[in-house]
């Protein structure tokens, strides 16, 4: 059957991943043992989350292991199967690892099958209509409870996530603020439909931009970065805001020196709920959250943002530029 290729963990970052820490690798072909299935990789997804599992620390999921292949979520197409439920052909995303093909359980972590529709394209399944949608869909919602008519502010908004995040906020009939760090990044979630976008390289005063936006005050933030941006929003908080942490970009690639977040006496004055989530810790509300993200692309209210590469052995390239702050939109490969 011949061999899979690999994207292995080389050595471990420094601040910014290098090329040099990643490595490309061949090895045996996987072979399906009873009750699992062999995937073809199809689109690799790629994520800021992946930066903290390769230091050498505790996370939600063990760091890799040098000599090991990156982890990550994937989406493919199972082409070998000894499992009923999963006939070749199938196609699914599971977090999975850095290999153009894998060997997958029923019981894989994040394990989904995917129905692609008639016109849209595969790789939205890794981004809006995806882990990144439903990532989305759980903080706003679930986490950060939006209701119609409040105020939602969005961090790195016009990433993967944030975009995202926007775009359903309005369909929900919020007011969304997003924050970006560039005027070519404000100007594209604009055309997303944001009612305001700030660009916080450009103001010395990060919190006085966003109390201009938001007079009355914000009902929700929707954290990407943490750190001084956390810091300067919270005295801005509404009472009983709530705030969902889904990352914290801003600390990934110098996770040894975290900024200490001054306000956070703010959660008591206001009485402001902060929780961080992971997507898949909320099982019970995926299906409502994938059939409003279809109906919102269907609608034209929801439109997926992709950064695209072609190529397994993009993988790493991507990843880095991601990081770097270069990206808009959901940064992705495909096989």
């Amino acid at each position: 059957m011949g061999k899979a290729k690999q994207i292995l963990l080389a050595r471990r970052p420094v601040g910014l991943p290098k090329p040099d820490d990643f490595a490309l690798a061949e090895t045996a072909m996987p072979v399906p043992g009873e009750g699992e299935f062999l995937v073809a990789m199809r689109v690799g997804s790629v994520d800021p989350a992946i930066r903290g599992f390769l230091d050498d620390r505790p996370s939600y999921i063990e760091p890799v292991a040098l000599g090991e292949p990156i982890k990550g979520m994937s989406l493919g197409e199972v082409i070998e199967s000894r499992h009923p439920d999963y006939p070749v052909g199938t196609f699914v995303r599971a977090f999975a690892h850095w290999s153009d093909h894998y060997v997958l359980s029923g019981d894989a972590w994040g394990l989904e099958k995917v129905h692609p529709q008639p016109g849209v394209e595969l790789h939205h399944y890794m981004g809006a209509l995806g882990p990144v949608g439903l990532t989305a869909w759980v903080g706003l919602f679930a986490v950060g409870e939006a209701k119609p008519g409040e105020t939602v502010v969005v961090s790195a908004a016009a990433g993967a996530t944030g975009s995202t995040v926007g775009q359903i906020a309005k369909a929900k009939g919020c007011r969304v603020i997003g924050l970006v760090g560039s005027p070519e990044k404000a100007e594209v979630i604009k055309e997303l439909g944001f009612d305001a976008a700030i660009d916080y390289r450009a103001t010395p005063d990060i919190a006085a931009e966003i109390a201009k936006a938001a007079p009355e005050g914000i009902d929700v933030y929707f954290d990407n970065v943490g750190g001084e941006m956390l810091e300067a929003i919270l005295p801005l908080m509404r009472l009983h805001g709530r705030v969902a942490v889904c990352g914290m970009i801003g600390q990934y690639n110098d996770a040894d020196h975290p900024y200490g977040v001054k306000t956070l006496w703010q959660l008591v004055v206001n009485r402001i709920k902060m929780q961080g989530f992971i997507t898949y810790d909320y099982p019970d509300v995926l299906d409502q959250a994938q059939a409003e993200l279809d109906a919102w692309v269907a609608e034209g209210k929801l439109r997926p943002l992709a950064n695209l590469r072609d190529g397994f052995e993009k993988l790493p390239e991507a990843f880095i530029d991601l990081m770097s702050g270069k990206t808009i939109g959901k940064t992705l490969v495909r096989i």
